[in-house]
């Protein structure tokens, strides 16, 4: 006798997870349980917002279950002991910034999942208009539904925004200064993205400075700018656009 698959969505607490989650209680759909992959280096929105979740879950009989990384992020970022390939000769400790061409905890993410979820369903909130992402989210037991239904990043914002979540840091909205609400360190995170976490986030500023201080990998590996060098431009760019200010209000 064959047991019936389970129907997981993967929720990272973030707009198109959360969104695809609502909508498939909205709609009707049978939801069993909603697994969260946390991180420990996650925005205390997040987990606020994880927080804000769990009594709707319960009211739902929805079962919640958070998984972590099997070695502390900490730890593998900076004091791994990392071997050569093929030998037992440590090269290196630690893997540093997770990002770019070495997503190592994005990795662990996904093996954990895989692991936990099995051949159960999988639901996914990879929008619309995230093609980007759709060819390596496939697998047979794994379903994007918020593309079927034609829903887009804008639309899933709205829609959790319409619900009361609002991913505030300081009072500030992170969808308004940040294009993707990942890890605070992710090392994918672009200029526009960086100069707001330096302009309004100062807490999560002093600590990527204290993990660059850590590791000497640049930040920035194309450039080869760490979070130092990063924030002297910005020091910099604050400086000129208040003399711009300045100049626009003798005029006015």
């Amino acid at each position: 006798m064959s047991v019936a698959k389970r129907v997981c969505v993967s929720i990272s607490m973030g707009k198109d997870s959360l969104c695809l989650l609502h909508m498939l209680i909205e709609k009707g759909y049978p939801v069993d349980e909603a697994v969260f992959f946390n991180t420990g280096m996650e925005f205390e929105a997040l987990y606020r917002t994880r927080d804000k979740l769990l009594p709707f879950l319960n009211t739902h009989g929805i079962k919640f279950t958070e998984l972590h990384p099997n070695k502390p992020f900490i730890w593998m970022m900076l004091d791994k002991p990392v071997r050569k390939r093929g030998t037992d000769i440590i090269h290196k400790y630690g893997y540093s910034w997770c990002g770019g061409p070495c997503r190592w905890g994005t990795s662990e993410k996904m093996n954990v999942l895989k692991k936990y979820i099995g051949n159960n369903w999988d639901l996914v909130g990879i929008a619309a208009d995230e093609p980007h992402r759709f060819e390596r989210e496939k697998r047979s037991n794994r379903l994007l539904p918020l593309v079927d239904w034609g829903v887009t990043e804008a639309d899933a914002l709205q829609y959790c925004y319409d619900r009361g979540y609002t991913w505030e840091e300081n009072g500030i909205p992170l969808y308004e200064i940040l294009d993707r609400v990942s890890c605070w360190n992710c090392g994918n995170k672009n200029l526009k993205e960086l100069y707001n976490i330096y302009l309004y986030l100062p807490d999560y500023w002093g600590k990527l400075k204290e993990l660059q201080a850590r590791t000497e990998r640049p930040f920035r590996r194309n450039s080869g700018k760490t979070i130092f060098d990063l924030e002297k431009d910005f020091y910099e760019k604050t400086q000129k656009e208040d003399e711009v200010r300045e100049k626009s209000c003798i005029f006015v």
